[in-house]
């Protein structure tokens, strides 16, 4: 696709009590599974951390904030700096769930918008959303005016908006949009994935 995968790998992880991203999930560690994956699909993927080091084995593009200490929306924006192309899928580190053919859908949807966001259960999910380089600016402007939401940029841009009804024919929303925050998260994962094993195997 003519789009980059950008990662956000800057969160502090406070209920977790460590870097979720490098945490073990099967065979490979949280940011290693969705960057392997990421990867199927997009010509470059750029991860936004303030720890690069920790990420050099990933062969990816790393980049630190701009605009730092103002959480995710800090990272979209260096990450939309960063991307040479103008359509770039933004995801969080602990989403390993995610579904190609989802995420192909949603950066389809975004073509003639500044981006397309899903929304479910009532709730954007920024953080699995696709956004043009054209929402530099109207981050910029609210990060300048602290305005650190994630969404607080979403009045000064035109984004698709896709509901449920349009999204859940690519699986289970609830496992699609599933993030890990604890370690209780972590060992639900771990389940689902195991389950996931099982079911190939069995097939």
């Amino acid at each position: 696709m003519e789009a980059a995968g950008i990662i956000l790998a800057g969160g502090k992880s406070t209920r977790m009590g460590t870097n979720k991203a490098l945490l073990s999930l099967g065979q490979e560690t949280m940011i290693g599974r969705v960057v392997g994956l990421l990867k199927l699909i997009f010509p470059e993927i750029i991860i936004v951390t303030n720890e690069p080091d920790l990420y050099q084995d990933l062969q990816v593009k790393l980049v630190r904030d701009v605009i730092p200490a103002q959480g995710p929306l800090s990272g979209i924006h260096a990450g939309l700096l960063a991307s040479p192309y103008w359509y770039n899928f933004v995801l969080a580190c602990d989403m390993p769930f995610i579904n190609l053919d989802l995420i192909t859908f949603i950066v389809e949807e975004a073509q003639g918008f500044d981006g397309a966001v899903p929304r479910w259960r009532g709730f954007y999910q920024p953080l699995h959303a696709v956004y043009s380089r054209s929402c530099i600016e109207p981050i910029e402007a609210c990060l300048k005016r602290k305005l650190t939401q994630v969404i607080a940029f979403y009045p000064n841009v035109r984004l698709r908006v896709l509901d449920a009804d349009v999204l859940k024919r690519f699986g289970d929303l609830e496992t699609i949009f599933f993030n890990i925050n604890t370690p209780g998260d972590l060992d639900k994962a771990k389940h689902k994935l195991e389950n996931e094993g099982e079911g190939r195997a069995e097939a």
